[in-house]
């Protein structure tokens, strides 16, 4: 076989697994769009430290969430395994100053914006930690 040749059929190889992957992800992305995001009660809520994880392949997100006085005072993320999704951390800014998970997401990293947002719903409506 000509090395043009080979060239050819490696570049062609190329571009089907990056189109293929970028399905994927598309999938994955619009499947996270669609899954609810619940609003605390926070004024049932007691003063202290919540925890929660949230996961949707392959990004997982463990996260601590402080109230004082029936607010979020403080969100950390103890554990993100997001790859290209570490920006979505700026989602936790937004998330306190609003006192709301009814936030956008951050654009460019929707399923680690909505892990964490789910991380924190869920360390907010189960018993605390």
């Amino acid at each position: 076989m000509k090395k043009s040749r080979k060239i050819l059929i490696a570049a062609c190889a190329a571009a089907a697994v990056l189109v293929g992957g970028g399905a994927v992800l598309n999938g994955i992305t619009a499947r996270a769009k669609s899954i609810p995001i619940s609003e605390p009660d926070f004024a049932a809520l007691e003063d202290g430290k919540y925890s929660g994880e949230y996961s949707i392949a392959p990004v997982s997100v463990k996260a601590e969430v402080t109230l004082e006085n029936h607010r979020m005072t403080d969100i950390e993320i103890l554990e993100h395994f997001c790859g290209l999704g570490q920006k979505a951390e700026a989602v936790c800014g937004t998330v306190l100053e609003q006192q709301s998970l009814q936030v956008d997401s951050v654009s460019g990293a929707t399923v680690s914006s909505k892990c964490i947002l789910k991380a924190v719903e869920q360390a907010l409506t189960e018993e605390k930690q």
